[in-house]
């Protein structure tokens, strides 16, 4: 027996992920319904071998269906969320809404799966930022071993992360540096995308940071251990899909790099490719389509008593979106509603 289970925001890049990662992890389904605005209604998607048509989010009616996952956006999921969840439709929600309500738990299901049991306080779950799912996913095996005091983070995401149109802008203004006439100005971004790097994403803060940065400290605090200083600086690359991270780790207890590497290679959701050689580490192209978080680049920082270095990359629109979300609903269905 499997679940009734709904797709929302099915039209967009974190829709269609997750209706790829469904059929894929064959999640058990008896019946699945992809919505998403009235403007998109009759709109087709494809899930497996099968072709299913856009109902209106506005219209439907939640009664009776096991779960959702919600890729729409915060001002839309304020609307359906609660409707959803009051009909008894459990919500996994990939927008920023909810990450903070101590009421909501924030789960990655490699790090912290005890929380999901917390849902039954609004009927509600969130899915982190795309940074922190897979740098949480990193931190927690060291943390259990060496309790970490102190990240300091550096981000470099894909434009895939600001959805359809700035991959879009990418692409226009690649082409507009070879083809006259074909200039295209900075619209989604601050400023040019193509061959150049931006140091900003999302809104300014009052100290100085931008909302990504302090989503980060804000989420991993949250996640993993709200003893943890985190400090970020997240940047914007020419990049169309996945997220890489540098991260330097300062911990309590002393640990060699070569158990860390050992830790992180027993790790749930994670690949370890680390030679200390030319190519011997994952780039963002290598990590498209896969399901792990990959770690490269794992060493020593001598300039600390307890510290270390690595390199992190993963394919945002997967784990850091569509895949943890998936994994979220894996989860409540083996732990808590126990049908499949």
């Amino acid at each position: 027996m499997g679940y009734k289970v709904v797709v929302a925001g099915a039209t967009g890049n974190v829709g269609r992920e997750m209706l790829n990662i469904l059929d894929e992890r064959q999640f058990p389904i008896d019946e699945i319904a992809v919505l998403a605005s009235r403007r998109s209604q009759g709109t087709e998607v494809s899930f497996g071998d099968k072709t299913l048509k856009i109902r209106d989010i506005e219209q439907f009616d939640w009664t009776g269906w096991d779960m959702a996952l919600f890729a729409i956006g915060s001002d839309a999921t304020k609307i359906h969320a609660p409707k959803a969840a009051a009909a008894g439709c459990v919500v996994i929600d990939n927008s920023s809404l909810y990450r903070y309500d101590p009421q909501i738990p924030l789960i990655v299901p490699e790090v912290n799966p005890e929380a999901i049991h917390d849902y039954k306080n609004k009927n509600i779950i969130a899915n982190p930022n795309c940074s922190t799912a897979q740098m949480v996913v990193a931190l927690k095996p060291l943390h259990d071993r060496a309790r970490i005091k102190r990240v300091v983070v550096s981000t470099y995401q894909s434009v895939s992360g600001a959805g359809k149109e700035g991959m879009d802008e990418l692409w226009d203004q690649t082409k507009g540096m070879y083809v006259p006439g074909q200039e295209k100005e900075p619209n989604k971004f601050q400023k040019q995308i193509a061959f150049n790097v931006i140091p900003q994403i999302d809104v300014f803060m009052e100290d100085g940071s931008t909302k990504e940065e302090w989503k980060m400290v804000a989420e991993t605090k949250k996640i993993v251990d709200p003893s943890i200083k985190v400090t970020a600086t997240c940047v914007r690359v020419p990049v169309f899909v996945g997220h890489s991270e540098a991260i330097n780790i300062e911990f309590e207890d002393f640990l060699d790099e070569d158990e860390a590497r050992d830790i992180l290679r027993e790790a749930p959701g994670i690949m370890v490719v680390d030679k200390r050689e030319p190519g011997g580490y994952t780039t963002p192209v290598e990590c498209v389509g896969d399901f792990a978080t990959f770690i490269s680049r794992i060493r020593q920082d001598s300039t600390i008593e307890n510290g270390l270095n690595l390199w992190c990359v993963s394919d945002n629109l997967r784990k850091g979106a569509a895949l943890n979300a998936v994994q979220i609903a894996e989860l409540l269905g083996n732990k808590v509603l126990k049908k499949g």
